[in-house]
């Protein structure tokens, strides 16, 4: 089978169509098959022998944006095996097909059925086939074959990165590279001139060029000066079609920025420059300003202001304000008019930051001359000194001269002063001072103790001019007096040992005085002269303003005396000697071997009383035995029971009904039902495991014969108020039945145990108000042992 194509655009293109889809030729990669398969691959080609087909294939092409309004026809089907007479059918299949693409069956026509864009798929991929019509048999194999959708010129070049921001330097070269540019075209480049792009520049001339290839914008003139113009916009133009009439094209704005260099010298706007100053003005601060300006900007306008020379270098300085680029001038020393009304300086103003391609521009400096007046002002009156400092006696009398301080009117007129006190604060009322004179003296008594020093304000202001004030601090020293004898440190509590030794020293003792230490710190200690010599305790000076206690004989006892007391005088150095007398008290102690105390109060007190530790211990004794006995005495008392069971030979039979609530398992565990089988196992007490008895009672079961003559009834009532008042017996709500018959009783035995019937016929009446419950326990215990050995 063979395809062909030849839809063209134009009556000038037909011929390269016929060619390129009529007869398969190498150009968009178009293939041809015939009896050998042949494969265009990059421009080569490649034969492989293989049986012979009847198909003939080609590269299908169909313009792309086409708006005829019929359709495009595209390339034709045809197998070796149609004879023209309608038998064949050819079937169209794949990417488009009747949708896009549709086929004639029968003539194996191919058109296109609406308007496609490249831009959107460039090819589609469809599969033909050629079948019997009566037998829908194919004739030949399904093949693949490709329709390229061609292209044409219908887009424009776009910049897809625009508008652009970009900064070149000043003063830079012509040709200097700014940026460069790329526009896009959609189109296909590798068919036609449709996406070959050409640049031009439409605005921005002649200060910028481009490349009309490569699309780079370079500077067109020499030291382009951004203090003439800073802002540039450069329209930058791309047309395809290789710039050719016909051609699209496109456009974008590119927006260039001079930026600065240093090229500009700063410069002051005047040579001389005048300043008023007056002589008030406070030092350090900031009397006037200076600027020099400069064209650049940054920190190519940055600069430093010097004072080079000129009389006033030394009275004021010049610093430099980084944000406003100012030099801000201060003062640096008072100034007074009356010694130097005018000073001259020499300012400097030079850029820090140099670039050194253009010193031939320079010098980047500049100098101006600032001549400052000083300005005469009425000022407060001047102290001699800028603070005094003066003393006084504590014991001074009021009235007394402590000091004088002097002002002076400091302009021309040197108008006379007066000097006051502000007496808002307390300490300001201890001093007064002479309104002429400044003289200060006091008006009330110190004391050095309670405030050493006085700090007051003394104020000066002019007769003339009231309003005019100035102030001067006093420090006033209060002088020591020897006016506080010494004391004791501390309260001392002196113990000495009962084993003390003589000479041994007991404690060591210090003095302090409130005075000053010129006067108080040096001590004396003595004992009281006046009063007898002490036979216990002597007292040592040590010479380093403490005293030692040293006991003057053998042995203390508390028994004896628990307390001494000791006067002792305390002196001090001062001029004149002042002394006290104080009074240690000395208490007698146990002490051990070692010299630690081991008690004080509490053994003084027994002792004082006549009674050794052994005397207490053994009345301590004696307490606690006869306690003992008391408690045994009652706990025999108490323990006297009478026996639960009595002995085996004196018991018949013994029944008990137990009936109890509440206590569960203990109760059960309280009364052991072995006595009802063995009643001999009852002479050893069983206790009840719930209530622990305080001391073991005694058995109380009588005799075998004291129980023949005892009465059964009046017996068991006995047993029931032994058993409400025990507490180691079972339950005090239980009931407890027993029944008794002696070995040699008359009446028999009332036991059931030899007997087969249920009915008994025993006589219980012996047993009177018990005898109907002894016979009912017994009917009902030979119908268990019946039932048991039956």
């Amino acid at each position: 089978m063979r395809i062909t194509s030849t839809s063209c655009i134009c009556p000038v293109l037909v011929c390269l169509c016929f060619v390129q889809r009529c007869y398969g030729t190498a150009h968009h990669g178009s293939i041809k098959v015939t009896r050998n398969q042949t494969k265009h691959i990059e421009g080569e080609t490649e034969v492989h022998h293989r049986p012979k087909r009847g198909w003939v294939w080609n590269q299908f092409f169909v313009l792309e944006e086409h708006l005829g309004p019929d359709p495009q026809y595209v390339g034709k089907l045809h197998s070796n095996s149609d004879k023209g007479d309608g038998s064949v059918k050819y079937i169209l299949t794949g990417e488009g097909a009747g949708t896009i693409f549709i086929i004639d069956d029968t003539t194996g026509d191919i058109h296109s059925t609406k308007s496609l864009d490249r831009e959107k798929k460039t090819h589609y991929v469809l599969h033909a086939q050629a079948i019997d019509r009566r037998t829908n048999k194919p004739l030949e194999p399904e093949s693949e074959f490709i329709i390229k959708v061609q292209d044409i010129n219908d887009n424009a070049p776009k910049f897809t990165d625009g508008p652009y921001i970009v900064t070149v330097p000043e003063m830079s070269d012509m040709g200097t590279s700014v940026l460069q540019v790329t526009a896009t075209d959609a189109d296909d480049p590798t068919y036609g001139n449709s996406a070959r792009v050409v640049y031009s520049i439409l605005q921005g001339q002649p200060y910028f060029s481009v490349d009309p290839k490569t699309g780079v914008i370079r500077t067109a003139l020499h030291n382009m000066d951004r203090e003439a113009r800073e802002h540039y916009s450069v329209v930058i133009q791309a047309k395809d079609m290789a710039g050719q009439v016909g051609g699209l094209s496109g456009s974008t704005t590119v927006n260039i920025t001079l930026t600065d260099v240093n090229d500009n010298p700063p410069r002051f706007p005047q040579k001389h420059y005048q300043l008023y100053v007056p002589e008030l003005a406070q030092v350090g601060s900031a009397v006037g300003k200076i600027k020099a300006n400069d064209a650049d900007t940054g920190s190519n306008a940055d600069m430093k202001y010097t004072i080079i020379n000129g009389d006033g270098s030394g009275v004021f300085s010049i610093s430099t304000d980084k944000e406003t680029r100012e030099g801000i001038i201060s003062l640096r020393k008072p100034l007074n008019y009356e010694k130097k009304k005018s000073y001259t300086l020499n300012i400097e103003g030079a850029n820090t930051h140099l670039d050194f391609r253009f010193s031939h521009l320079g010098p980047f400096k500049d100098v101006t001359m600032l001549k400052i007046i000083v300005g005469d002002v009425d000022e407060p009156p001047l102290f001699t000194l800028p603070s005094y400092v003066m003393e006084v006696y504590e014991n001074a009398k009021i009235g007394t001269v402590v000091g004088t301080v002097t002002a002076q009117d400091p302009d021309s007129a040197n108008n006379l002063v007066r000097y006051f006190i502000d007496h808002n604060r307390e300490e300001d009322m201890y001093f007064t001072i002479d309104v002429n004179t400044g003289t200060i003296k006091t008006a009330k008594v110190f004391d050095r103790e309670q405030t050493p020093v006085y700090n007051i304000t003394v104020t000066a202001s002019e007769i003339e001019s009231p309003g005019l004030l100035s102030q001067v601090p006093v420090g006033i020293k209060i002088l020591d007096v020897n006016d506080n004898p010494p004391e004791l440190a501390e309260d001392y509590d002196v113990v000495v040992c009962e084993n003390a030794k003589p000479s041994q020293i007991i404690q060591t003792i210090t003095a302090t005085d409130k005075d000053d230490f010129a006067n108080g710190q040096r001590f004396h200690f003595s004992l009281d002269h006046s009063l007898s010599l002490n036979p216990n305790f002597t007292l040592k000076d040590n010479d380093d303003n403490t005293a030692s206690i040293l006991t003057r004989r053998r042995r203390f006892s508390r028994a004896t005396q628990d307390v001494y007391y000791l006067p002792i005088v305390i002196s001090d150095g001062g001029i004149p000697s002042l002394s006290s007398s104080v009074t240690l008290v000395i208490r007698v102690c146990a002490c051990e071997r070692d010299g630690r105390v081991r008690t004080c109060h509490a053994e003084a007190f027994l002792s004082s009383a006549g009674l050794s530790t052994g005397a207490l211990i053994a009345i301590l004794l004696c307490v606690i035995i006869l306690l003992a006995i008391v408690v045994l005495f009652i706990t025999l008392r108490r323990s006297k029971k009478e026996p639960l069971i009595i002995s085996e030979e004196d018991v018949r039979e013994n029944v008990v009904t137990y009936d109890d609530e509440g206590g569960g398992e203990e109760d059960t565990e309280a009364f052991d039902i072995t006595a009802l089988r063995n009643p001999s196992a009852a002479e050893e007490l069983k206790y009840r495991r719930d209530v622990r008895p305080e001391v073991k009672s005694t058995p109380k079961h009588p005799t075998s014969s004291s129980l023949d003559s005892i009465d059964v009834q009046e017996f068991i009532k006995q047993r029931l108020a032994e058993a409400d008042l025990d507490p180691s017996v079972p339950p005090y709500d239980s009931l407890q039945t027993y029944a008794y018959e002696g070995q040699r009783s008359e009446a028999g035995s009332i036991s059931s145990l030899d007997s087969a019937a249920t009915q008994s016929d025993q006589d219980y009446n012996y047993l009177g108000d018990w005898g109907p419950e002894f016979k009912k326990l017994a009917e009902l215990y030979g119908e268990i042992e019946s039932e048991r050995t039956t």
